[in-house]
């Protein structure tokens, strides 16, 4: 089956193609990026010493990232804040804590009145933009280098 032909076929199913990458089928940003993370931990061993130490610094690494670890991508709230919906709170606590640092010494903040910073609400994989250069989530994948991925429109969620 040619690349064509499979996102005629996709096209006519109502199936969304995607790449996390341009043209790359094989490769998870998110994964990799989590990889990373496990690898380049400080207490990460080299090697284990069996599959039930392996699985027991796993479960210890997990608990740690989701419950502890304050991530950038989510404005430097955990995943688990994010995902019960307790950063919003957080972020809340934050800002009065500003507001007061604020109050008190405004000649430190040259900027102005700082804010928190909050994750974004939607997030894109190369994004096709629109005439402005804002993300479309209504345009087509942008596959330029394949025929069928322009004879249909494939939808972005």
């Amino acid at each position: 089956m040619t690349a064509d032909a499979y996102l005629d076929l996709l096209g006519d199913l109502a199936i969304t193609a995607g790449h996390s990458r341009s043209r790359v089928s094989n490769d998870n940003p998110m994964s990799e990026s989590q990889f990373n993370t496990m690898k380049y931990q400080p207490d990460s061993p080299r090697r284990f010493q069996s599959l039930e130490h392996a699985r027991l610094w796993c479960e210890d690494y997990v608990d740690w990232y989701n419950f502890s670890h304050h991530q950038s991508g989510v404005a430097n709230f955990t995943p688990a804040q994010v995902f019960i919906g307790q950063h919003h709170e957080i972020a809340g606590l934050r800002q009065e804590v500003l507001s007061q640092s604020y109050q008190r010494n405004p000649k430190r903040f040259v900027k102005g009145s700082p804010t928190v910073k909050m994750q974004p609400n939607i997030v894109y994989i190369n994004p096709v933009l629109d005439v402005d250069g804002r993300p479309d989530p209504t345009a087509a994948v942008n596959f330029p280098t394949l025929e069928g991925g322009k004879s249909k429109l494939l939808i972005i969620h």
